[in-house]
C-alpha cells in the first residue's frame, strides 16, 4: 500500500505540470523579436552627417564610397557612381552657396517652409548662369533604417553645372607639382597662396590703420585739441583689419568647400578675438576717462561705481567672447547657455549675502548718500567714513575704533549725514531760580534775544528765546537758533561764547541759575541782590513808560539796526588781537 501511494504521488507530480502547460500555452500570445536597425556605418542618419561624409570621402579620393551618398539605382551607382561623385565634388567646391553650420544634425531634419518633411535644402549650386538647389532626401535603407542621400534632382543638374565650372575655370600657369600634389586635401599652390597672403594682409591692415588715423589728426588740429592716446586699441584694430584682408584674399583662390569651412572657422575665431580685444581696450579707455572726470569733480562715489561697472562689463565681455568662439567652432550653445543659467541660479543662492552686499555697494555708490571723509550717524553709531568697498563700508568712530558695516545692511539703514548740513542747531534751556521776578525774566528775555540778534554767527531769522514753563525749583527759558557754520569744532567755540555771554546777562539781571538739588539753609538767607534787582526793575519801567517794551519782540527797525552789531570775537579776545 505504501509503495502504491509513492508511485501515485510521483505520477501526479509529473503529469500535473504537463496538464497545466497544455492549458496555459494556447492563451499565451506568440512573441516575435524584431531586430533593431543598426547604425549606418557611413553616418548618413542626419543631413549634416551625410553631406560631411560625402565631402570627406570625395576629398580622400574614395569616389566609390562617395557614391554611396548619392540617390542612384544600384546599376547606375555601379557604372556611373564614381564619375558623378567626382563631378559633384568639383561643382560643390566651386559653386556652393550656403553655410555648412546651418545644416541640421537631427535624424528627422529641420522643418523648412515649402519643403516636404523627407527633404532638406542645404544650399545652392551656382556656376555661370546655371543654378540648382543642393537637396538631401530621406530614403529607407535595405537594413530597415532611414538614411539621407543627395537627391536625384540635384544629381540631374550636375553635368550642366560641371560644364559651366570647367568653362569658367581660369587656367593657371603654375608648375604641375604645385597643382597635382595635395596636403590635407589642398593643392600646394593654395597653401602657398594662403601663406603669402599672411604678410600681405598684415601690411594692408597696417596701411588701413594709418589711413584711419588721418581723420583723427585733422579733427584734433581743427578743434585745437590734443590728440588722445588710443595706442592700446591700435593692435586689436590692426588684427581685425588683417583678418578681414586675409579672408578676402583667400576668397579669391576659391578653396574647396570643406577646407573653406574649416578656414572660415579659424578666421572666425581670430575675428572674434580681435573684436573682443578691441572692445576691451575701448571700454577700459572710456571708463578710465569717465572715472577721472568724476573724481576731479568731487564725485568719488561715481568714480568707484564706474570702476565696479568696468569690471563687470569686462567679465561679461570675456564670457560673450568665449561663447562666440565656441559657436564659431560649431558647438551647440543651447546646452551651454542652459547650464550657465542653472549655474548662475545656484551661485546666486549660494552667494546670496555676497550679492546683497555687492548690490548694496552699488546702491550706496550710485546714490552718493555718503562719501569718504564725511561724518555720519549710522543707526546708534557716529563716525567718519574712511572707505567704501564693494562688500562693506569702514567707519572710524570717535573712540578711534574701526567699524565695518556690510553694504547690504547700509543700504537699508537710516543715515544722518552731519557733514552736509548748511548750519548747526543751537537749542538749549536756561533754568533760573523761582524767586526771579517777572521783570527780571523780561530783562533776561530781552537781553538774550538782543544777544542772538547782535551775534554775527547766529542766524537772525528764526532766532528766539521764550519763557516756556515752570518746573520744580526753576523757571525755564528755551533758546532756539541756528549757528552759521558747518564745522563742528567751530560750532563748539561759538556755542561756548554764547553761553558765557548768557551767563553774564543772568548775572547782570540779579538772578541765578537754578540748582537741580534742594538746598537746606541753616542761617539767614541774604536773598537776592537788591541793587541789581532794582536796576533791572527800573530799566523795565523805563521801557514801559517810553512805550518801548520789547515784547513780544523788538521793532523790525531796531532789529535791523542792531543786527550783527556785536563784536565777535569779543574785544578782549586774544584771537581778535592776533588778527590786528
Amino acid at each position: 500500500m505504501v509503495l502504491f501511494l509513492k508511485r501515485f504521488v510521483l505520477i501526479l507530480c509529473v503529469l500535473l505540470p504537463l496538464a497545466c502547460a497544455a492549458q496555459i500555452s494556447p492563451v499565451l500570445p506568440s512573441v516575435t523579436t524584431v531586430p533593431s536597425p543598426q547604425p549606418d556605418p557611413l553616418g548618413r542618419e542626419t543631413p549634416s552627417g551625410s553631406l560631411y561624409g560625402f565631402l570627406q570621402a570625395a576629398q580622400a579620393g574614395n569616389n566609390a564610397t562617395a557614391a554611396q551618398y548619392l540617390q542612384l539605382s544600384a546599376t547606375r551607382r555601379q557604372s556611373q557612381g564614381e564619375d558623378i561623385a567626382s563631378r559633384l565634388k568639383v561643382v560643390i567646391d566651386r559653386g556652393f552657396s550656403g553655410n555648412l553650420r546651418n545644416i541640421s544634425n537631427k535624424p528627422e531634419g529641420t522643418p523648412q517652409d515649402g519643403v516636404p518633411f523627407d527633404r532638406q535644402h542645404v544650399g545652392a549650386l551656382i556656376a555661370g548662369d546655371v543654378e540648382a538647389e543642393l537637396t538631401l532626401v530621406r530614403v529607407p535603407d535595405p537594413s530597415g533604417a532611414r538614411i539621407w542621400l543627395i537627391s536625384a534632382d540635384t544629381l540631374a543638374r550636375v553635368p550642366e553645372l560641371y560644364d559651366q565650372v570647367q568653362a569658367a575655370q581660369v587656367q593657371m600657369h603654375l608648375p604641375a607639382v604645385l597643382i597635382k600634389n595635395e596636403l590635407l586635401g589642398l593643392p600646394y599652390w593654395q597653401w602657398l597662396a594662403m601663406i603669402i597672403g599672411l604678410p600681405i594682409a598684415a601690411l594692408i591692415g597696417w596701411l588701413l590703420l594709418k589711413l584711419l588715423r588721418i581723420p583723427r589728426v585733422l579733427w584734433a588740429r581743427r578743434r585745437d585739441h590734443r590728440l588722445r592716446d588710443w595706442s592700446n586699441a591700435s593692435r586689436p584694430l590692426w588684427l581685425l583689419l588683417a583678418v578681414i584682408s586675409h579672408s578676402i584674399i583667400v576668397r579669391r583662390i576659391r578653396l574647396p568647400l570643406l577646407q573653406r569651412h574649416y578656414y572660415q572657422q579659424v578666421a572666425g575665431v581670430f575675428f572674434v578675438i580681435a573684436v573682443t580685444w578691441l572692445a576691451w581696450c575701448i571700454l577700459r579707455q572710456v571708463m578710465r576717462r569717465g572715472r577721472e572726470r568724476a573724481i576731479m569733480s568731487g564725485r568719488m562715489g561715481t568714480g568707484s561705481l564706474m570702476l565696479l561697472g568696468e569690471r563687470i562689463l569686462k567679465a561679461a565681455l570675456v564670457i560673450v567672447g568665449v561663447f562666440a568662439v565656441l559657436s564659431t567652432l560649431g558647438f551647440n550653445m543651447s546646452t551651454a547657455l542652459a547650464g550657465l543659467g542653472i549655474g548662475g541660479i545656484a551661485i546666486a543662492f549660494a552667494a546670496q549675502k555676497t550679492l546683497e552686499n555687492l548690490f548694496g555697494g552699488v546702491s550706496v555708490l550710485g546714490d552718493e548718500a555718503i562719501r569718504v571723509g564725511e561724518t555720519c550717524r549710522f543707526g546708534d553709531r557716529i563716525g567718519t567714513v574712511e572707505d567704501i568697498s564693494l562688500r562693506s563700508t569702514r567707519i572710524r568712530t570717535p573712540e578711534r575704533t574701526e567699524l565695518s558695516i556690510p553694504n547690504g545692511s547700509l543700504a537699508t539703514m537710516n543715515i544722518e549725514n552731519f557733514s552736509r548740513r548748511d548750519k548747526v542747531l543751537f537749542n538749549t534751556n536756561i533754568r533760573v531760580r523761582l524767586e526771579t521776578s517777572p521783570d527780571q525774566v523780561r530783562y533776561l528775555l530781552a537781553e538774550v534775544r538782543k544777544l542772538l540778534y547782535e551775534h554775527p554767527k547766529v542766524e537772525t531769522e528764526g532766532a528766539r528765546i521764550r519763557f516756556v514753563g515752570f518746573e520744580e525749583g526753576a523757571l525755564t527759558l528755551e533758546i532756539f537758533s541756528y549757528i552759521l557754520t558747518r564745522d563742528f569744532a567751530d560750532f563748539l567755540a561759538i556755542r561756548e561764547d554764547l553761553l558765557l555771554r548768557i551767563m553774564d546777562i543772568i548775572e547782570s539781571s540779579g538772578t541765578e541759575l537754578a540748582f537741580p538739588s534742594r538746598t537746606l539753609y541753616l542761617g539767614r538767607d541774604a536773598g537776592l541782590d537788591r541793587d541789581r534787582a532794582s536796576h533791572a526793575i527800573r530799566q523795565v519801567e523805563q521801557w514801559r513808560q517810553g512805550k518801548q517794551l520789547p515784547f513780544p519782540d523788538y521793532p523790525p527797525a531796531e532789529i535791523s539796526e542792531i543786527s550783527n552789531s556785536l563784536p565777535y570775537p569779543p574785544p578782549e579776545s586774544a584771537l581778535r588781537n592776533s588778527r590786528g
